[in-house]
């Protein structure tokens, strides 16, 4: 008989994952998990699976390990992070409003808004200062890409601007992008277009396809809007899933992400059989 494990079903904004606390239900295999029940129709369905921990070291106060729907390793996300702070808070695994998150990028400070009842409303996280050359991630010489902006917030985003967001065919350029030769990683793709109301986004997740909203994503196109002079360091994003709001702080270099984190729903499901 499998293992039966607890899980939850959490979204930053329609970017949904699968969170498991691995105190309570350790999985030895992630990956196939991630794969067997991120799948639509035939498993829980998600955007991917992330393993909440307690920090082995007194630096930070919990652990993040984030897994795509196809399986691969991702290094940061901030939709799932928010989710995070929600859920060890609401839980009692925490009583701290300000929450140092270990991820494979580092460490993430969460700032939890907390209303009177004790629900969690909106989690800020601070994102660090974003990247704009890696040789890791992105080759500066090599074969043509489209006119676009790369920004690594952990991982690495290129920002493509058009002019007509809806006319943009997201799954054919999104897929033929993140596999380009000029980057070694793969690749997230972002396509943004510069409104009154804020920056449209639809993105395309590296290791996940089109996702409702991605908040590394939100990040990096808020950079590559204020340094081509398209918005100042403010911006509203608005994704599928709904709008973040970020914040590019001149004081510290440190792009700030705000947001709600929304539980789904929870339940049970055996591992699948490897």
């Amino acid at each position: 008989m499998n293992q039966t494990i607890h899980f939850i079903k959490m979204h930053g904004v329609g970017n949904d994952y699968i969170f498991v606390d691995t105190s309570l239900y350790p999985i030895e295999n992630p990956e196939a998990v991630s794969i067997a029940w991120s799948r639509y129709h035939f498993g829980i369905g998600s955007d991917g699976l992330v393993l909440i921990g307690k920090s082995p070291t007194p630096d930070a106060d919990f652990t993040m390990r984030i897994f795509n729907a196809d399986g691969s390793e991702g290094l940061m996300c901030g939709n799932a992070s928010r989710c995070i702070g929600k859920y060890v808070y609401e839980r009692g695994m925490t009583d701290k409003r300000q929450i140092r998150l270990k991820t494979a990028s580092g460490i993430k400070i969460l700032d939890l808004t907390v209303n009177d009842n004790g629900i969690v409303e909106r989690v800020t996280v601070d994102m660090m200062a974003p990247i704009l050359e890696d040789e890791s991630l992105f080759l500066t010489d090599g074969e043509t890409l489209p006119d676009g902006v790369f920004v690594s917030i952990g991982n690495p985003h290129y920002v493509i601007f058009v002019d007509d967001i809806d006319a943009v065919d997201v799954t054919r350029e999104g897929s033929r992008l993140e596999h380009h030769s000029r980057f070694p990683e793969r690749c997230n793709i972002e396509f943004a277009q510069v409104r009154e109301d804020g920056i449209r986004v639809r993105v395309w997740e590296r290791g996940s396809g089109i996702t409702m909203a991605c908040g590394t994503g939100a990040c990096a196109t808020a950079v590559a809007a204020a340094i081509t002079g398209r918005c100042g360091r403010q911006s509203l994003i608005i994704m599928d899933g709904g709008t973040l709001d970020i914040d590019w702080r001149e004081a510290d270099g440190h792009v700030y992400l705000s947001g709600p984190a929304t539980i789904a729903f929870e339940g049970t499901a055996e591992l699948p059989t490897l």
